[in-house]
């Protein structure tokens, strides 16, 4: 009984929607952040659909209703560079990652991802893919901390500040993003019978309507 409502479970159970809450939490930070360094950004962007082409890959992804999290131009490169990029955020306590350390899990998560798109996103978009893998208590993997050093620095150019402040904000902004999600997963509602009652109100409407016309009433 208590281990189903364990930690572990409770960072990963998708009931209630909470990891997609967690997900959206970062994915909308970074495309906010984004908008303040470079251009072209925006959220969740279709990938052009295939027409025929052939990946060496075979986990490369062929969906034609493909979408990654954010897309923006100017980043990495020239100001017509494109780069796409897909967040994860993963429990570190679940059992296919409790089995290996945290570097190799971070690893793990960010080879998936470009296993399956950074081959796609160079061939068709003719653009370059970032991963940005986070555990659900703040870690980073390599692609991560490059892409949060890379920003700290442009916001330092655009702003004028320090890089030290700067690199603090990102990562404080980027702590208190999974914080707070984490706790959502953890204090979120999941059972149903402490879900809200719903009220069809055209339905309450007539319920009003005849108890106000009935002479008995």
């Amino acid at each position: 009984m208590w281990e189903r409502f364990s930690a572990s479970h409770i960072l990963s159970c998708p009931t209630g929607g909470f990891p997609s809450i967690r997900h959206n939490e970062i994915r909308d930070f970074v495309a906010d952040s984004l908008t303040e360094v470079a251009h072209n950004v925006a959220v969740e962007p279709m990938l052009q659909p295939l027409t025929g082409e052939q990946f060496a890959l075979r986990s490369a992804s062929t969906d034609q209703q493909a979408r990654l999290d954010v897309s923006v131009s100017g980043f990495w490169g020239n100001r017509f560079q494109r780069t796409f990029i897909d967040v994860s955020v993963f429990n570190p306590l679940a059992a296919t990652n409790a089995a290996m350390s945290l570097d190799a899990a971070h690893r793990h998560h960010e080879d998936r991802k470009i296993r399956k798109y950074e081959e796609r996103v160079r061939e068709v978009e003719h653009g370059n893919f970032t991963p940005l893998i986070f555990t659900a208590f703040g870690g980073m993997s390599k692609a991560a901390t490059q892409f949060v050093t890379r920003l700290a620095n442009k916001n330092t150019d655009k702003r004028e500040v320090r890089y030290s402040d700067s690199i603090t904000w990102v990562r404080r902004r980027l702590s208190f993003a999974l914080l707070r999600s984490s706790l959502l997963c953890l204090r979120g509602c999941r059972s149903a019978s402490r879900r809200p009652v719903r009220c069809n109100i055209a339905e309450a409407s007539i319920l009003l309507a005849n108890a106000n016309s009935d002479p008995t009433g």
